[in-house]
């Protein structure tokens, strides 16, 4: 126990030695959190459209004048004809087409519906999906809109007829997340990517370097055990990621006013069921690493399967079964998951305790398979 007080002493010392370190503790967290939120989003916005307007009538121009006016849309042309507007689309000028017929006024007036045709540039699926979402859904507010006017130009006896006509309105209600902000989506991801890379990462990388060093031949041949070896590496780093949290929670609250609908103390625990998974996994890459260049492609491989197969960017349901298989031995998938059922849905601890058991699980097999493969050599 003693030794170990002096390896971590030792650890702490070697680490703040290099006066980046406690900056990059306050820094990183703060300017992932900062820029990251905004720049990966899948929210689309600003399609350039092009609208062929055969009515060129009062209401087709309200129509244009009500998809200008979206945030989603950029009116790029109103070409005279569909095949103009079809070459804009091949030439990379337009993402969609609406063409408006020539009867749209007529239509509307007589019997109450008229159709329009939409051309979707369906390169970027996930453009084209949410683009023909967005415009079927600023033409039904239009139509809408539009047959109330209506309905008070009518005489009292079609009013009457018109209203005894059975009609659906439907009012969609968000929960958890209810103005859709994709930000409040991706920042408890983002919070388990800083916990890996620093805790996960950063520790097997510190180890190799040492290899190459030899500095760590010196330990090797010390009556160290091969337990109190590993775990003076991982608790200098189990301490900063625990501080790098604190720190993401509270910079989420300051800049986004985003606090966990659940417990913070539920938060907490579930960043240390985590941050002990991840971390052996981390000495399992130095263990199997010679030098900083295996460790590097090493990282470089389980970095990209935790993330992209972690469910922080799409839902573990939608993906192929062999998918499913790494997601469920995947720690980034359940912390992922656990944060964003804390902080949007209001979870308790009890309700995500299936999450941390299997985290608990992982993290026992992981240090024990690091515990085993750490070989001391003299």
């Amino acid at each position: 126990m003693k030794s170990l007080k002096f390896l971590i002493e030792k650890e702490f010392k070697q680490m703040f030695r290099n006066p980046l370190i406690p900056r990059l503790i306050v820094l990183f967290p703060t300017m992932v959190l900062l820029v990251f939120p905004w720049a990966v989003s899948f929210e689309i916005k600003n399609i350039n459209i092009d609208v062929v307007d055969h009515s060129k009538s009062v209401y087709s121009k309200r129509l244009i004048d009500k998809i200008a006016a979206s945030q989603y849309f950029i009116l790029n042309d109103t070409p005279p004809d569909y095949q103009t507007a079809m070459m804009n689309m091949e030439h990379g000028e337009t993402d969609m087409i609406l063409e408006i017929p020539a009867s749209f006024d007529k239509d509307m007036v007589k019997s109450r519906s008229s159709g329009v045709g939409v051309a979707v540039n369906a390169v970027n699926g996930t453009q084209g999906l949410l683009g023909s979402n967005y415009i079927m859904q600023i033409t039904n507010e239009f139509s809408s809109d539009l047959r109330g006017e209506l309905m008070h130009t009518l005489s009292a006896q079609s009013r009457a007829s018109m209203m005894r006509m059975s009609q659906i309105e439907i009012i969609p209600q968000y929960k958890f997340n209810p103005e859709l902000d994709y930000k409040n989506f991706m920042i408890p991801g983002f919070m388990v990517l800083l916990l890996t890379i620093i805790c996960g990462i950063l520790p097997a990388l510190n180890i190799v370097m040492e290899k190459e060093n030899g500095t760590i031949q010196q330990i090797n041949v010390t009556p160290v055990s091969r337990i109190g070896f590993i775990l003076a590496k991982l608790i200098p780093f189990w301490i900063i990621g625990l501080v790098v949290m604190i720190i993401s929670v509270t910079v989420t609250y300051l800049m986004y006013g985003l606090w966990p609908a659940g417990s913070m103390v539920a938060i907490l625990f579930s960043a240390i069921v985590f941050i002990f998974s991840v971390s052996g996994l981390g000495i399992i890459i130095s263990n199997y690493s010679e030098n900083m260049q295996q460790a590097s492609f090493l990282v470089m491989f389980f970095i990209l399967i935790l993330i992209l197969l972690g469910g922080m960017f799409t839902p573990v349901s939608g993906m192929p079964a062999w998918a499913k298989v790494i997601a469920a031995v995947n720690p980034f998938n359940y912390l992922t998951k656990t944060f964003r059922m804390l902080y949007l849905n209001g979870s308790t601890l009890a309700d995500v305790s299936g999450n941390l058991l299997i985290l608990g699980i992982i993290a026992v097999i992981l240090n024990g398979w690091a515990v085993l493969s750490y070989k001391k050599r003299g």
